[in-house]
């Protein structure tokens, strides 16, 4: 047992464990580590031999692969070693919460948007769930702009994997594009290709927002479709 997982193990909570299960159906080998326990510790392995640490692939447990996302989000290093790594980790991801935070910590692609735009087409035209999450959740966290706005929808509009984590992070990724950039989003809900079900999770998502208010959000309530 190498002593990153010794940490990890030392860090469970039977509880979290338990909650953390609740939260994602299927997974297993979950040991119930809190998330700002897991950046702490990758943060720390981003500032030593982190090479050695990302070609040991040797994980047993859910936060394992986490922490191994985060690690690649948290290094310094130029943006082909980035996304080689992240290539290699794409397809252990296989829940909603690494992914998610895997997403996050790319923080890369905010001086690198066209270079790493061009990375996420095979993921956002694949046919693997989490492939086309790790795609929609990259492009809510930085491309949420008007240069990128109208790429995004016709992504949307042909994405047609029917898996659950896939078809809520369109709907997600359509609330926030509408938060930021009304008018433009708007125009797309009312002409758009999205199923049912994506389409009226998005309009659900846009009125669950503080951000807007009570008169535009009974404006998206009535554009349900029949």
């Amino acid at each position: 047992m190498n002593s990153i997982r010794e940490q990890l193990i030392e860090l469970a909570e039977e509880d979290y464990r338990k909650f953390t299960a609740s939260l994602l159906p299927g997974v297993e080998n979950i040991l119930g580590v809190r998330l700002p326990l897991l950046r702490y510790i990758a943060k720390k392995i981003a500032k030593e031999d982190w090479r050695t640490f990302l070609a040991t692939k040797d994980d047993i447990y859910m936060e394992e692969i986490t922490l191994r996302g985060m690690v690649i989000g948290y290094v310094k290093a130029d943006i082909g070693e980035i996304l080689h790594y992240a290539a290699e980790f794409i397809p252990h991801i296989n829940n909603w919460s690494t992914c998610d935070s895997f997403c996050g910590g790319l923080k890369i692609t905010k001086t690198n948007k066209e270079r790493v735009w061009d990375f996420l087409q095979p993921y956002l035209t694949s046919d693997k769930e989490y492939e086309i999450r790790f795609g929609v959740v990259m492009l809510l966290n930085y491309y949420v702009t008007p240069e990128y706005t109208k790429r995004a929808f016709q992504h949307f509009d042909t994405i047609t994997h029917k898996g659950y984590y896939v078809m809520m992070a369109v709907a997600w990724a359509i609330s926030i594009y509408y938060i930021s950039l009304p008018d433009i989003t708007l125009e797309y809900l009312r002409n758009n290709r999205l199923d049912d079900v994506t389409y009226h999770k998005a309009l659900q998502k846009i009125t669950e927002s503080l951000r807007i208010d009570k008169e535009t959000k009974e404006m998206i309530r009535g554009m349900k479709r029949k």
